[in-house]
């Protein structure tokens, strides 16, 4: 009993030793005069600390002692480390900490989406999936982006046409070199398609206006699209359609370093005509052939160079009544031919990261006029394009802190092209040295800016310009965002229209304002924006000659007295909670535009410019059936048209005048499309097949695009779609690759 009680007595002895040896240290931390909650706190290289209560205040205790540093760490802030010194005396210690400011936190800048080469300062990103699923959209991007808001419906000319700019007013981009002649070759009335498979891109970012400094030559909006880096792996598909056929291989290395591919396609309208009740006479199906090739290595330090070429060709031939006396029919034929090479280097080299690209364009189009009368020619008129572009561009970027960064680069536009106009022949050469620099400033997490500017020369005008761009971000709270966009935007004249160097750079100035809300499955927009235009080119009638075959007077520019403006709201809402395993989203797009330029007599509202838009898109995957459907719906307020003349005022002087006008009913289409995915389900699936079928404007409503009139303006004809409803049917399979989670987590 005396050892057991011994024992007790020196087990007190220590415990009250213990006890007394040790300090309790305690304190507040806060960030700007707040409290911090859940803030841990630590004695360096010790297992003591505590983490702070709602209202900052934290306390632990420590047989520590001697010099000692408290360390300071929470989510979103700086780390902060304090010396004491433990002397068995209670320590009181407070911390102010710093946010923590770096690219993942920081609010973004999305007015305009002002940064268009990152993904999530975008307007909207549509992967490739979101472009095939999308009704109506026909697997193209720029159709897909008809249903975003500031977009134009547009049937008869290809283009974007955006926010009262013509579709000449948008750029494209791939891999942040420019694509010249993005569309097909095409007759007047009928537009182009995409020349690019939507599937070689693994994104598709578009900025409706404000872009950043790294691009330019476009007075309205930019388009950039990234290419896929490489495939998953070594695959092969095909499509059958009554339309096209079309084969796709493509090789990765063992070591997934490298890989390679090629890819081939016809098309062809004529089995469908034959199907449906066209609208347009084609004594020629449009027709044509494509191929293209692809490499894209990725070098040691994770860098990538890619390369990208095509070829294609095609070809059609629309007729129609004469509206002129003297003959009874008009043909119109094309055949045209592109080349396109792009090469691509990206690479980090420690600080710095790289990127330089050089794309190459050759294009050709030979359009035939010519008119009849009971059956036989009475007069030809060929107009012929062949233009080849040149595009080189260098950007060099580097980080000044955790999130600012700061880049800068040149660009170069060669441009030569020849034009002949029955007899008249035109050559225009033109070479654009671009200089740029811009600044990510990321002040906290909730303030950002972007400052930048660029400065162009044009060759062939023989001038420079300059134009500065600010836009400024700040998080009202961690749901919304509000931005603001200002830049200075030029273009060249477009080179159709112009025949000496007697001229300057067209100009407009964007102001948008944004508020966004994005919370768990949805998001909600609404910008409000307001473009000045000047210098804009104006222009008048080169002659008469066959104006019954072309049905247009040849315009040429004559000074850049136009002027313009655009200006107004959109809203957009997308959802993919409320509804079970349903993604919608709906816009709408109110513009008021009015424009000075071109042959317009006086200030018109753009003849492309609807003041009211909205778009519905709906998509639903079920699984059990495996199969997807999609839903998409388009009204638009009609638009203006006019019949503008040129003739001799009472001086002899010719002038422009407007002989009618008017404005066209209101358009609206319903599109539906289904897709049948059988593999779904299947495991080890070897091939991924999907069944589709669409129908474009399922009701049939009977849109029109605008009239044709006589030379004396007393007879006019519709410019109508070349179908009313049009039904695609097609099965794409694919090989090596096993799309079902993408089928499924895209609602295809």
């Amino acid at each position: 009993m005396k050892v057991q009680g011994r024992i007790i007595a020196v087990l007190f002895l220590l415990t009250g030793f213990i006890i007394w040896a040790q300090t309790t240290v305690s304190g507040k931390v806060t960030y700007r005069n707040k409290p911090l909650k859940d803030i841990n706190v630590t004695l360096k290289d010790t297992y003591d600390g505590a983490t702070t209560d709602a209202n900052g205040n934290y306390t632990f205790t420590t047989t520590e002692s001697g010099d000692k540093t408290l360390v300071f760490s929470g989510k979103d802030y700086d780390e902060v480390e304090l010396p004491i010194k433990i002397e068995g005396k209670e320590i009181a210690m407070n911390a102010t900490l710093k946010e923590q400011v770096n690219e993942i936190n920081a609010v973004v800048i999305t007015a305009g989406s002002i940064e268009a080469s990152d993904k999530k300062r975008a307007t909207a990103l549509l992967t490739p999936l979101d472009v095939y699923t999308t009704a109506g959209a026909n697997g193209q991007i720029s159709s897909a982006l008809g249903y975003l808001p500031g977009v134009q419906k547009v049937g008869e000319s290809e283009g974007l046409f955006v926010r009262g700019g013509t579709g000449a007013e948008t750029k494209i981009f791939m891999d942040g070199n420019l694509v010249n002649n993005y569309f097909t070759n095409s007759v007047p009335g009928i537009a182009g398609r995409d020349r690019f498979n939507t599937s070689l891109f693994k994104g598709n970012v578009f900025s409706s206006g404000g872009y950043s400094a790294l691009y330019g030559q476009a007075l309205s909006s930019v388009l950039i699209l990234e290419s896929v880096d490489l495939p998953e792996t070594t695959s092969f598909d095909f499509g059958v359609s009554p339309i096209f056929l079309s084969a796709n291989y493509q090789k990765l290395n063992q070591k997934k370093t490298a890989s390679w591919g090629v890819a081939g396609g016809y098309s062809n309208l004529g089995l469908m005509g034959k199907l449906l009740n066209f609208n347009t006479d084609f004594e020629k199906y449009p027709q044509g052939y494509g191929f293209d090739g692809n490499f894209r290595i990725k070098t040691k330090k994770g860098g990538f160079i890619k390369y990208y070429g095509s070829v294609d060709e095609n070809s059609l031939a629309v007729g129609s009544a004469s509206l002129e006396k003297d003959t009874d029919r008009n043909l119109v034929s094309l055949k045209g031919q592109n080349m396109y090479h792009n090469l691509s280097y990206r690479e980090k080299f420690g600080k710095y990261l790289l990127n330089i690209g050089t794309s190459y364009t050759y294009n050709f189009n030979d359009l035939n006029f010519s008119t009849f009368k009971n059956n036989t020619e009475q007069s030809t008129m060929p107009i012929t394009n062949k233009s080849n572009y040149i595009n080189a561009k260098a950007v060099l970027e580097r980080k000044m802190n955790r999130a600012s960064i700061i880049r800068a680069g040149f660009e170069l536009n060669n441009a030569n092209e020849t034009m002949k106009y029955g007899s008249f022949e035109r050559n225009y050469k033109d070479l654009i040295s671009s200089f740029f620099a811009e600044t990510d400033l990321i002040f906290t997490n909730n303030l950002s800016a972007k400052i930048g500017a660029r400065a162009e020369r044009s060759s062939y005008l023989d001038q420079w310009n300059f134009s500065p761009r600010a836009a400024l971000a700040y998080r009202i709270s961690p749901q919304w965002t509000t931005s603001l966009a200002y830049g200075i935007f030029y273009q060249n004249p477009e080179s159709k229209y112009i025949f000496s160097n007697q001229f300057s750079f067209q100009r407009a100035d964007h102001y948008i304002f944004q508020v966004q809300k994005n919370s768990d499955g949805r998001s909600l927009r609404f910008e409000a924006f307001y473009k000045k235009y000047g210098d804009l080119i104006k222009t008048t009638a080169l002659s008469n000659i066959n104006q019954s075959a072309t049905n247009n007077q040849y315009q040429i520019a004559y000074d850049n007295s136009g002027s313009g403006f655009a200006k107004g709201i959109e809203l957009f809402w997308r959802d993919k909670k409320t509804f079970k395993e349903i993604d919608y989203w709906l816009t709408y797009s109110y513009l008021d535009s009015k424009r000075d330029f071109l042959n317009y007599p006086f200030s018109l509202a753009p003849n492309f410019a609807s003041k009211h838009t909205f778009n519905a898109v709906a998509k639903k995957f079920i699984t059990n059936w495996k199969t997807g459907f999609n839903l998409s719906y388009t009204y638009s307020k009609g638009r203006p048209y006019y019949n503008i003349i040129t003739k001799e005022d009472n001086n002899g002087k010719l002038v422009n005048v407007l002989d009618d006008s008017g404005r066209l009913k209101d358009y609206s289409g319903l599109n539906f499309s289904v897709n049948y995915v059988p593999s779904i389900g299947k495991k080890d699936a070897k091939s991924f097949t999907v069944f589709v079928l669409s129908i474009n404007n399922i009701l049939g409503n009977k849109n029109i695009y605008g009239y044709n009139y006589s030379s004396d303006g007393k007879s006019r004809t519709a410019v109508v779609p070349p179908v009313n409803t049009f039904i695609f049917v097609g099965v794409f399979v694919s090989f090596g690759v096993d799309k079902t989670n993408d089928a499924i987590n895209n609602n295809l």
